[in-house]
């Protein structure tokens, strides 16, 4: 009999407890509940005691996705011109053995560089990627891909001063007197910290907030620093001279744990409060107050974001926000140091995978229109998973032009109908983090939990582990007992991890979290560097940097295009994934002033512009961020503006000075009435 309304409606419901893997710190607990084989809802657990109780609105949104109109149900080929999404449902045999001849066919005729795998790790948890691809990409041949779009600079930086020594956690923020909140927004990514920021608000410590945004803790702050996108560089290096200029440097903790003081010190000498404030667009004497309140608070702690990342400055701002704790001495007590990512903090090393990676062609992602375009050998095969590029790459239009061609075999494998979907050759449905075995690494807080399925995967979908498996079979790239499927790989991972928290989750797939770990920074843990010591100058990063270590570069574009376009992350998607539910019509935000210059109101409808293209959709003119920056959302699909293109559209595919890292917010635009144009 048919399930009918008031059977799906009552009957038991049975509670499972799993875990988030989404790009996000903080690695929820999920207490899903099901009734009938069926996602009722999902809230949040309580066997993760940082995240006690509360999930995100994004993740209660998940159960849309599982069901929604643009799930990928089963493998289909195309049967219609690139672009218009058009399939054929086929077997999965047929689909399989189809991506194999392809492979084999491609490698014979161009070589293996010619194919390119494209993916993105940051919602992915142990398994769900660099397990059997990783091993079907290196035992190929084929070109690697440089993962770079996120924390590419920030990650270069951290791994150069500190050899990614683990960071403060959340619970030890209460403990600080200072805490600067740079480059982040924690009410829309990491909203666990929140918490412990007020917390220790409440126990008396100043809070500052360096964003061209009034974020929800700006608001709250003692100190707001609305900076020009691009400069964070500058103010960091002013603090650095008053550190050295004014007895706030540490000489005793430089002599004995650091290396390169001198040469930070020289590069940080032309920055006067002054200088760092016309270049950043605030006030002189908040950026002194700023230096005055660090040089003499402890515990004083520094939570270095992303968004600063984000332009060719990128690196040297990661350096220079990252040092300060070392030139200040703000290590060695509980709540004071630096926090950033966490993940560095488990030793697991991937033994899984079973092959080296070749020496192969390396694809740097955020070029990927160029490599679709103008790379030789030329680009035969794209295999997309993990990721959205039409809507997340920079130069969005060349991406597009790539995609576009009819000679290029691409395969999409996702849980939904994505943008770039639409351009595939061959679309396989893939499992979501509530239909498959997953390990999910907090790098907030420090935990490591298991993820297992709540409900029976949709239509046809199957696990990226599987897939890449069956897929390493059909080319006879397996080894003898190798384990190519989820749940072999499942064991294998877990007897590979290390220490306590691997002992736990063998012997009970479901233990409380292990979040008891919280280092004090030069106490509990030390840099990984060669000599344990922060390198705080790199005559090899120097040497590679275009204008060298800490050192500001303008961008020339402010001179044809006066407004900044920055794309921070949202409370309706992670990076790109749920893009594809309904949402409140997009709007660019805009400052009164600049609106009111170009005769603009709120809710026209105007075409955001420079030399890449336009991006169109509506206007809302708001105090929520610095005259001379606009705002457009991080992730959005292209249905969601009124002429399908997103901010990407208008970001250069430059990359940053380290780590070869995006530019999103070099995008350097104007705005004018659609009415007008």
């Amino acid at each position: 009999m048919a399930d009918g309304p008031s059977r799906l409606h009552s009957g038991p419901v049975s509670v499972v407890e799993t875990a988030c893997p989404m790009d996000c710190p903080d690695s929820c607990t999920v207490t899903a509940k099901v009734r009938h084989g069926r996602l009722v809802s999902l809230e949040g657990g309580h066997r993760n005691p940082v995240t006690d109780g509360y999930i995100c609105a994004k993740i209660r949104r998940f159960g849309e996705r599982l069901t929604g109109p643009d799930r990928l149900l089963y493998p289909a080929v195309r049967k219609g011109a690139k672009g218009q999404g058009a399939f054929r449902r086929v077997s999965w045999d047929e689909a399989l053995d189809l991506v194999a001849t392809r492979l084999r066919e491609t490698r014979e005729q161009w070589g293996g560089e010619a194919i390119l795998p494209f993916s993105y790790g940051g919602s992915n948890g142990l398994l769900t990627q660099d397990t059997t691809d990783a091993r079907l990409w290196r035992r190929f041949g084929t070109s690697r891909l440089a993962r770079t779009v996120c924390a590419a600079p920030t990650g270069a930086a951290n791994e150069a001063l500190y050899g990614k020594m683990p960071s403060v956690s959340y619970q030890d923020f209460v403990e600080a007197t200072l805490i600067i909140l740079w480059g982040v927004n924690p009410s829309a990514s990491g909203i666990h910290l929140v918490p412990y920021v007020r917390e220790a608000q409440r126990r008396g410590a100043r809070l500052v907030v360096i964003d061209p945004r009034r974020t929800p803790l700006a608001r709250l702050a003692d100190l707001h620093l609305a900076v020009q996108p691009g400069s964070d560089v500058a103010v960091a290096l002013a603090i650095h001279r008053h550190l050295f200029e004014h007895g706030g440097a540490d000489l005793a903790f430089l002599a004995r744990h650091t290396t390169g003081s001198e040469p930070l010190r020289e590069r940080a000498r032309p920055w006067t409060f002054e200088a760092a404030a016309e270049v950043a667009g605030v006030k002189a004497a908040a950026i002194e107050a700023l230096a005055e309140w660090y040089a003499e608070s402890s515990p004083a702690l520094i939570r270095c974001g992303w968004g600063l990342e984000r332009n060719r400055n990128g690196g040297n701002a990661a350096m220079a926000i990252l040092a300060l704790p070392a030139v200040g001495g703000k290590f060695g007590v509980r709540g004071g140091g630096y926090a950033m990512s966490n993940s560095p903090a488990w030793p697991i090393e991937r033994t899984w995978i079973g092959a080296e990676e070749p020496a192969t062609r390396l694809v740097n992602m955020n070029q990927l229109g160029r490599a679709l375009t103008a790379f030789d050998p030329p680009v035969k095969l794209l295999f997309v998973y993990n990721c959205n590029p039409a809507v997340t790459m920079p130069n969005q239009h060349l991406v597009l032009q790539g995609l576009e061609r009819e000679d290029l075999f691409t395969v999409v494998f996702d849980q939904v109908i994505t943008d770039t979907a639409h351009y595939a050759d061959l679309v396989l449905p893939a499992t979501s983090f509530l239909e498959h075995y997953d390990l999910a690494r907090a790098y907030g807080p420090i935990s490591l939990q298991i993820i297992q399925p709540v409900v029976e995967p949709a239509g046809e979908a199957r696990s990226n582990t599987d897939v890449f498996g069956e897929i390493c079979g059909r080319l006879n790239l397996l080894k003898e007992d190798e384990p190519a499927g989820e749940l072999d790989l499942m064991l294998q991972a877990l007897g590979d991890l290390p220490g306590s928290a691997g002992d736990q989750l063998r012997e009970n797939i479901n233990p409380e979290p292990d979040c008891g770990f919280t280092p004090v920074q030069f106490v509990d843990v030390l840099p990984r560097t060669a000599d344990q010591r922060v390198q705080l100058f790199s005559a090899a990063l120097d040497a590679v940097a275009p204008a060298g270590l800490y050192q500001y570069q303008l961008n020339p574009e402010g001179e044809r295009y006066p407004l900044a376009l920055i794309s921070p992350a949202s409370d309706r998607t992670i990076s790109s994934t749920l893009g594809e539910l309904p949402r409140p019509d997009v709007k660019l935000l805009m400052h009164p002033d600049d609106a009111s210059r170009r005769g603009l109101e709120d809710g026209d409808e105007v075409r955001v512009f420079n030399d890449r293209g336009e991006v169109r959709c509506r206007l809302g003119v708001s105090n929520a961020l610095r005259p001379g920056v606009v705002s457009l959302p991080k992730g959005l699909w292209r249905r969601s503006t009124l002429n399908g293109q997103t901010a990407t559209a208008l970001v250069p595919d430059t990359l940053t000075d380290l780590g070869g890292g995006a530019c999103f917010n070099d995008a350097r635009v104007d705005v004018a009435s659609l009415a007008r144009a």
